[in-house]
């Protein structure tokens, strides 16, 4: 009788490859119930996804949250093995509806061992190299898909106005026009959309791409004083033209799925927010792939957290989310039959119709569909070689070379520090950074807040920046490593130089919020620069999500200073630059400050009093003679060249006057 069944299945149309993709899923909302449709609009944790939780609630979609996975050190084809496994149990459901699996891999694929890991957006933003950013998308691709995963939740398309906020690294810059630039990243995940693709209908080009998905839709770098999940304080145009404009990029690459944002706009909640979800961003703008809630994204609408949740899905659901991601909670671990029980009850109450139900699975199928989940349901094993390999490790250490921005270089601009020359006899290398791979790659890495918590960080294959010099300057130079010199080595006469590194520790979201910027005390950073520059010309690498404050005691006693930002696993990059094998090339994506009580900074104002302007970055030839901070070095062109491509405006009014009608009663402003 089960042979029967599939072989009937088989013959559906639905099933059929050769179908058109609006076919396929017409025929297959037909076939389905609304408990399938419910189900289907449902992603749950791994930890709580089982054969028969996902088989009894048809479950649509599963999400490993940051560093959860089959076991602490489970390699890629354990992996592969627990997701294959959890597809078999959806494949085998009445109608065979595929799992969508996703992850946030938002600089490789980080929750697992042995990947490679590319700089963090920000850095990505200061090599104003749209190219490279496409191929790091390619190459995540492949590394996911060789797990079985199909969806990246990224790039995160903010633009970041205010360094306070703890997700400033996800950002590729302050400026709109850098932001629109690095979304080629979708188009690395997903493929080259063929001419004449129709703007904001999905699109996946093989079975070696993964579905993309922009975030947080809209204006979350742009809350007030930085703070995460707060609220944007912008009239409509100014939204569209600072923060709208890059998911417009998206849009135009097939993307095939956009994330909510926890923040608001003018206090409304952008979850329940129905005039940008629904009215602006499928309406108007024809997006016609998956709206997807953020982490207790629904949870967030009433406080305390996670109470009226029946209300709470009715407002998300009729604002236009397709699919809501229910997360892992201890008080109540169940909550996706929570979900389901009240999604089924709205809909047989008439509170949410059955045309936004089926509004949001037609998505859901379509986007399935033109991935191909149908047909290649399972990880792809001979992509395993490919996992870390070498060709996608020099790819991320090109990157790190592209990213650095040379911010200082020598005390008298006629004598430059960098790059090092000669063969020096004695290096010293200090700073908590130097010799910790966790501090180099930032959070969302191996785990939500980075990986910090065992000797040198040492969670993964890379190379620290101390293992890069070593390997830099060869056997004839003595590398002396103290992450605090001790007194003795700080006497010593026969020192030639020193690199001290050192910057933030591994954050995410608002562990990550900000008031004061400074160089964490807990690290000594600021100690050890100072003893160390008293003593011996020094290079300072500072590692960090976004501008810190620097003091100017500070950048007049060392020699030279480079951003080098979240760097990844590949320290060797910041080797090649330091040692004159390439040449610094990266420009600032962010206006850099003086002090905090200046932020926001408008960088489009060219009046601000900034440290170094957005733009600023020494080269060998100076580039344009823009004047920076004390007026001696010379600096490439401030901003991105007005290219007409990204430059063009907006030419209609997407959000027109009103904002979307909110509950004052329950919705929280700026949580």
């Amino acid at each position: 009788m089960e042979n029967i069944v599939v072989d009937n299945l088989n013959k559906c149309l639905y099933r059929n490859p050769k179908e058109p993709v609006e076919a396929r899923v017409k025929d297959l909302l037909f076939r389905m119930t609304l408990e399938e449709k419910v189900g289907q609009m449902t992603q749950i944790e791994r930890r709580f996804a089982t054969a028969d939780v996902i088989s009894h609630f048809y479950i649509g979609s599963v999400l490993s949250a940051c560093g959860s996975g089959p076991s602490p050190d489970a390699s890629l084809s354990d992996w592969a093995n627990m997701i294959n496994g959890l597809q078999k149990s959806a494949l085998e459901t009445r109608l065979g509806i595929p799992l969508l699996y996703g992850i946030d891999a938002v600089h490789g694929n980080g929750s697992i061992r042995d990947t490679t890991i590319f700089p963090h957006n920000v850095g990505l933003g200061a090599t104003r190299d749209p190219d490279l950013v496409q191929k790091i998308g390619a190459a995540t691709a492949l590394e996911l898909k060789a797990s079985g995963i199909h969806c990246n939740y990224a790039p995160c398309v903010a633009v970041c106005k205010d360094p306070r906020w703890g997700r400033c690294y996800e950002s590729y810059g302050d400026d709109t026009q850098i932001v629109r630039k690095m979304t080629s990243l979708v188009t690395g995940l997903q493929g080259q959309p063929p001419k004449g693709h129709l703007k904001g209908y999905p699109f996946v080009s093989g079975s070696r791409n993964v579905i993309a998905c922009a975030k947080h839709f809209v204006g979350d770098g742009g809350t007030e004083n930085g703070q995460n999940e707060g609220n944007t304080v912008l009239d409509e145009k100014e939204l569209e033209r600072i923060h709208m404009a890059p998911y417009l990029d998206c849009l135009e690459k097939g993307v095939c799925m956009v994330m909510a944002s926890y923040s608001s706009w003018n206090g409304c909640k952008m979850h329940v927010n129905r005039k940008l979800l629904t009215d602006v961003l499928k309406d108007k703008l024809e997006f016609k792939g998956i709206l997807i809630s953020d982490w207790r994204g629904i949870d967030r609408l009433s406080e305390p957290r996670g109470s009226n949740y029946r209300e709470c899905i009715s407002w998300a659901i009729n604002a236009g989310m397709d699919m809501a991601r229910i997360e892992l909670q201890v008080i109540v671990p169940y909550r996706y039959e929570l979900f389901v029980d009240h999604m089924s009850d709205l809909v047989n109450s008439g509170e949410v119709s059955m045309a936004r139900i089926n509004d949001a699975v037609k998505r859901i199928l379509r986007v399935k569909f033109v991935a191909g989940l149908f047909e290649h349901p399972y990880s792809e094993p001979n992509l395993l070689d490919s996992v870390g390999c070498r060709r996608h490790r020099e790819l991320a250490r090109e990157a790190v070379r592209k990213s650095l921005v040379l911010l200082k270089n020598g005390k008298d601009h006629s004598r430059p520090f960098l790059p090092l020359k000669g063969k020096p006899k004695r290096i010293l290398v200090a700073g908590s950074h130097a010799h910790n791979l966790g501090y180099q790659c930032g959070g969302w890495t191996r785990k939500w807040l980075g990986f910090n918590d065992n000797e040198n960080g040492r969670f993964t294959t890379g190379t620290t920046i101390l293992e890069a010099i070593r390997e830099a300057v060869g056997e004839d130079t003595e590398v002396i490593h103290e992450e605090n010199p001790s007194a003795e080595t700080l006497s010593r006469e026969d020192i030639s130089l020193a690199l001290v590194a050192t910057g933030e520790f591994p954050y995410a979201e608002s562990f990550g919020d900000d008031s004061k910027l400074e160089i964490p005390k807990e690290g000594k950073g600021i100690e050890v620069m100072n003893s160390v520059a008293e003593r011996f010309p020094t290079l300072v690498v500072l590692i960090s999500g976004r501008p810190l404050v620097l003091e100017p005691e500070i950048l007049e006693k060392i020699d030279a200073l480079v951003a080098a930002w979240l760097p990844g696993t590949e320290g060797g990059g910041i080797a090649d630059v330091v040692f004159g094998r390439h040449e610094f090339q990266g420009r600032l994506p962010m206006t850099w400050f003086r002090n905090v009580e200046q932020l926001p900074m408008n960088g489009e104002d060219e009046s601000c009093d900034a440290l170094f302007r957005l733009g600023f970055g020494l080269t060998k030839d100076g580039g344009n003679e823009e004047k920076a901070l004390n007026g001696v070095y010379q600096v490439m062109n401030g901003g991105l060249s007005s290219e007409s491509e990204y430059s063009k405006p907006i030419k209609e009014s997407m959000v027109h006057n009103q904002v979307s009608p909110c509950n004052p009663s329950h919705v929280v402003v700026g949580a």
